[in-house]
């Protein structure tokens, strides 16, 4: 497969890029070049490769979840800017209208 100028005007269009000329020649040589190198890979024979997500084993170094007293509501809610007692939380600013 062998992509075109007029490919990547068309995927510079959908994304919404405003590619120059050179940058459309630019990019349709290396894509055109890692299209290559992805059908030099499908020649390799996979058949016995276990599928896996890391190229080395990977070992969550996480601490043991040990349940232990949190800071209280009013020290927390103190260090807001604006807080409502009623609701017992922040006051943040509207994102969204409706």
């Amino acid at each position: 497969m062998t992509l075109t100028t007029d490919d990547i005007k068309k995927v510079g269009t959908l994304a919404r890029l405003a590619l120059t000329d050179t940058e459309i020649d630019r990019y349709t040589h290396q894509m055109n070049d890692l299209l290559t190198q992805f059908e030099r890979l499908q020649e390799l024979d996979t058949e016995d490769v276990p599928a896996m997500s890391h190229a080395v084993p990977v070992a969550a170094l996480l601490r043991d979840d040990v349940i232990k007293p949190s800071l209280p509501r009013e020290v927390a809610l103190a260090e807001g800017p604006r807080t409502d007692p009623w609701m017992g939380g922040f006051v943040v600013p509207q994102v969204m209208s409706e």
